[in-house]
């Protein structure tokens, strides 16, 4: 996410980081270059041209502290501007409505609008303790009805059935007295979506919205249409009074032109960021967070938050337990290790949240592939239990037989073998010397090619 934004903005930043005084010389040459950053990132050019103005002003005005050099300085001002122009702050469903509080979902066709009514049930139902009902008022769609009860059932949430004979004033009309029936917090109710904004689709979802009076209106909008997301919204706003954005398929917006330009061009927060296609993958927004990784800071709060979530705590505990009573990294240890990484969206997800990332060479991050965890899990997968236990029973006869099972290279395997062994040193470390000695021995990885994502991916 961010990608190329981020390494722009980060090589421009590094240019003034080293000033010993901030100029207007040297403030105008850092600015052309996150004028340029920002216009290339799709940044709508009223946001861009407002953003630049206000870092210039600041920055002249000698906003300096003590505690900081004047580059790091310049660097604060960019980061407070960055929120300002996302929001100040997270701004959270607004939930107090005598039950069922509604909230109904708006959007184009394609934006990934049934797949975030799903996203959204799972972290009302999983965050907030709140029983759900869905309900989809898309007639036009018939697999969208379909495709919403199965999501429904994978999330664990009520599904209020509709027909596409039904007109859509009846279908959420029937919804709503289901709902409070069944003293349902939350209903959530998806619509219908067109290729393009027109008079009809407008018409239709004003009706509903009057009908219902939801407490919450969010527009659902795809991430990588950049500044047209911006514009689409704008649209949607003058017609219908939104109260919110969420912005989907962020994990693949490289540009991050939505995220900087929507807030402003709208005036309505965005609320949520759908960063994958699990049902899972739905984060809260928040602005200092996201300005943040922009300028290769890091989210650790968000790391922190996701491995809560998503990392298995009772695994994680047998496995410190093993580690420390002296029992040995086995290669089922390391499978396990993988797994939990492919569930908190693997080493990209991961590295986007890392601080420091600003720092590495340019495109690197770029480079990272989490292909290479699937291979590795199926050559382990290929192994048998005792194999997995004991990696040193692997001859050459064995490695043959894991390989053509695992449709890998016997230096694919090599390579994983050099990388477990790798892990085992650093894991014994932690028994001797607690967490210093495991961080050193990370350290002592880093830059080896040795540890997936250290210090470059492993060459699958």
């Amino acid at each position: 996410m961010f990608d190329s934004l981020t390494e722009r903005l980060s090589g421009a930043l590094r240019k003034i980081s080293g000033k010993a005084t901030l100029t207007e010389n040297n403030i105008e040459e850092a600015l052309r270059e996150v004028r340029r950053a920002l216009l290339e990132a799709d940044v709508a050019l009223p946001v861009v041209k407002d953003f630049i103005d206000r870092v210039k002003l600041r920055a002249v005005g000698q906003e300096v502290s003590q505690s900081l050099s004047p580059g790091q300085a310049f660097i604060k001002i960019v980061q407070a501007e960055l929120e300002a122009v996302m929001g100040s702050a997270n701004e959270e469903l607004n939930l107090n409505a005598q039950p069922p509080a509604i909230v109904l979902m708006a959007g184009l066709q394609g934006a990934g609008k049934t797949t975030t009514v799903a996203k959204l049930a799972r972290w009302l139902k999983d965050s907030k303790k709140k029983s759900v009902m869905v309900v989809s008022a898309d007639v036009y769609r018939p697999a969208a009805i379909k495709q919403l009860e199965t999501l429904a059932s994978e999330v664990g949430v009520r599904f209020f059935a509709s027909d596409v004979s039904q007109k859509p004033r009846d279908i959420v009309q029937a919804a709503v007295k289901e709902a409070r029936k069944a003293f349902v917090d939350v209903l959530l109710v998806d619509t219908a979506g067109r290729l393009a904004v027109d008079a009809e689709m407008m018409a239709e979802i004003g009706d509903l919205h009057r009908l219902l009076n939801p407490i919450e209106t969010l527009f659902v909008v795809d991430a990588m249409t950049g500044q047209d997301a911006a514009n689409t919204a704008r649209a949607f706003n003058e017609a219908l009074p939104l109260t919110g954005v969420v912005l989907t398929k962020a994990d693949g917006d490289a540009r991050g032109g939505a995220a900087l330009s929507v807030r402003q061009i709208t005036g309505k927060p965005i609320k949520f960021m759908g960063m994958g296609e699990k049902t899972d993958a739905l984060e809260p927004f928040y602005p200092d967070r996201v300005a943040s990784r922009i300028l290769g800071m890091g989210d650790l709060l968000s790391l922190i938050e996701e491995a809560e979530r998503k990392v298995d705590k009772d695994k994680a505990a047998r496995l410190a337990g093993k580690f420390q009573k002296g029992k040995g990294f086995d290669l089922e240890d390391f499978r396990e290790q993988l797994q939990q990484m492919k569930s908190m969206g693997g080493m990209a997800s991961i590295m986007d949240k890392m601080p420091g990332m600003g720092a590495l060479p340019p495109g690197a991050a770029a480079k990272v592939n989490d292909g290479q965890f699937g291979r590795m899990e199926a050559i382990i997968n290929s192994m048998t239990p005792r194999e997995r236990r004991n990696p040193d029973l692997l001859n050459g006869s064995r490695k043959r037989r894991i390989c053509q099972g695992s449709g890998t290279q016997i230096q694919d395997l090599n390579r994983l073998m050099k990388q477990h062994k790798q892990m085992q040193k650093m894991m014994k470390k932690m028994k001797g010397g607690g967490m210093a000695n495991m961080m050193r021995g990370l350290g002592g990885m880093r830059g080896q090619g040795g540890f997936p994502g250290a210090g470059g991916p492993p060459r699958f």
